[in-house]
């Protein structure tokens, strides 16, 4: 039978729902939702802070070691799964892309924080034991909020997440220490949404150049400088990244993802693949899912 990595919504979810937000200390939220350990998607923000255990956890086919007050910050679309080691705790929250939007005057207003968009060095972060009790002091607001049912108790919890992400925002000021023009640091978060947006079709620096009104070596100075990339790479890691996501779908042929990618033919995105990754499209599926089932014969 073919594989098809699962993507959940805070619906599927359904025994923690409320209003777009899920909020549970981990222990519990693994117990009940056992499956959750394979590679899947979600269609909503993810953040974990553990408080104890250890293992692996993987995002985007990277893998990061789990410690006791360690933060992940997921955002929607992308692929994760856990490989724990020992008892294992801490808080989940999961809230979809709305839950702000009608409380924040700015729409955008998540995108300013680095550990949203979507790299991963900035999306795990070590708390410093200096601002570890506040923190864990939110998270326990957060859990009794989600469980009190108290007069405007959502707002409560909106307000006490802005203060979890305003803290631990304030432990990277990369922006700031780097002294990134808020031009720049706008101009480089808008080639990612077009990336995001037209990875399928656009493939040179020059497209993504016009669309943004500057000249393609303004672009590619910008991304080798905020980057060290050049604006083409930033582009095919992207593409790339789509492909491993569905390359674990074995419901997909490799032509079949091939034509969602916007490649003419099988055999130009094989060499594509191979050129960035040293591996062809059927080499990193075999590979990749013969770690997960390794793995899952383990939790048998």
């Amino acid at each position: 039978m073919k594989k098809v990595i699962p993507v959940y919504d805070i619906c599927t979810l359904s025994e923690f729902k409320q209003e777009d937000i899920l909020i549970s200390r981990f222990a519990p939220y693994r117990a009940h939702h056992h499956d959750l350990h394979l590679a899947h998607k979600h269609t909503f923000y993810h953040l974990v802070l553990f408080t104890k255990g250890g293992g692996t956890h993987a995002i985007d086919f990277e893998q990061f070691t789990v410690r006791p007050y360690q933060i992940y910050f997921m955002i929607p679309g992308q692929v994760h799964s856990w490989d724990f080691e020992g008892v294992v705790d801490g808080y989940v929250i999961n809230f979809s892309e709305q839950f702000f939007r009608s409380f924040l005057l700015k729409p955008d207003h998540l995108e300013q924080f680095s550990f949203f968009n979507g790299t991963l060095t900035d999306a795990v972060i070590d708390l410093p034991e200096a601002i570890q009790k506040p923190v864990i002091a939110l998270f326990e607001q957060l859990v009794y909020e989600s469980e009190a049912n108290e007069r405007m108790g959502l707002d409560m919890v909106r307000t006490l997440m802005l203060q979890v992400f305003i803290l631990i925002g304030r432990l990277a000021p990369s922006q700031q220490a780097r002294q990134v023009s808020p031009y720049n640091y706008t101009l480089l978060r808008n080639f990612h949404k077009l990336i995001d947006s037209h990875y399928q079709t656009l493939r040179l620096p020059k497209e993504y150049a016009e669309l943004l009104y500057i000249t393609p070596n303004h672009l590619n100075a910008l991304c080798k400088d905020m980057l060290g990339l050049s604006a083409g790479e930033v582009i095919r890691n992207r593409i790339i990244l789509e492909a491993k996501r569905l390359l674990i779908n074995l419901e997909l042929s490799i032509a079949e993802i091939a034509a969602s990618l916007g490649f003419e033919d099988n055999s130009y995105f094989t060499k594509f693949f191979k050129k960035q990754t040293a591996l062809t499209p059927e080499d990193f599926r075999k590979r990749t899912l013969k770690i997960k089932e390794y793995e899952n014969d383990k939790l048998r």
